[in-house]
């Protein structure tokens, strides 16, 4: 009795192995160029987002140079000697022109005057004593605040009412 041992699988033929060799080198390829592809769509993205970012202010900003433009005239005005009045309605106009640019664009300027003091929206730069004021009520605004879509952009600088004995202490 001879001792005849039986491979566990048959020995593939050659050219069985050279199919696997080849669809193993079609799989290595496939994966390599997806690899690759999503490589370059990462740089894509990246690039379109840093070109996002540096445009990102471009319809506001074209639309202020008209507001420019205007501030221009109104300096060549008075440089020609035109009528302080007429200065003065010019630069009005032209800060309308702003606000209503600005506006577009979700920033809107409100009104501290006559409010309680609120932290959120108020930063305060003096107290004075105001005896005919309620107690933390805004009483002048020295720098107008700003919202930006609801959001506080820029806090009102502003004086508030204190009572005469708090000052003292």
């Amino acid at each position: 009795m001879t001792d005849e041992t039986t491979p566990a699988e048959p020995v593939q033929s050659e050219e069985e192995l050279t199919r696997f060799r080849q669809a193993l080198e079609e799989t290595k390829d496939r994966y390599l160029r997806a690899v690759a592809e999503l490589d370059n769509q990462k740089k894509r993205a990246q690039r379109e987002r840093e070109e996002y970012i540096r445009f990102a202010n471009e319809s506001l900003l074209r639309e202020l140079l008209p507001v420019l433009d205007n501030f221009d005239r109104a300096l060549a005005a008075a440089r020609a000697g035109s009528k302080a009045q007429g200065f003065l309605a010019g630069v009005e106009l032209i800060q309308r022109e702003l606000l209503k640019v600005l506006e577009k664009f979700g920033v809107t300027p409100y009104s501290a005057l006559g409010q309680p003091f609120d932290p959120e929206r108020h930063e305060a730069v003096q107290r004075v004593i105001k005896p005919d004021a309620p107690e933390m009520t805004v009483v002048e605004e020295t720098q107008r605040g700003y919202l930006l879509n609801g959001r506080v952009l820029r806090p009102a600088l502003v004086v508030v009412a204190v009572p005469p004995d708090t000052e003292n202490a």
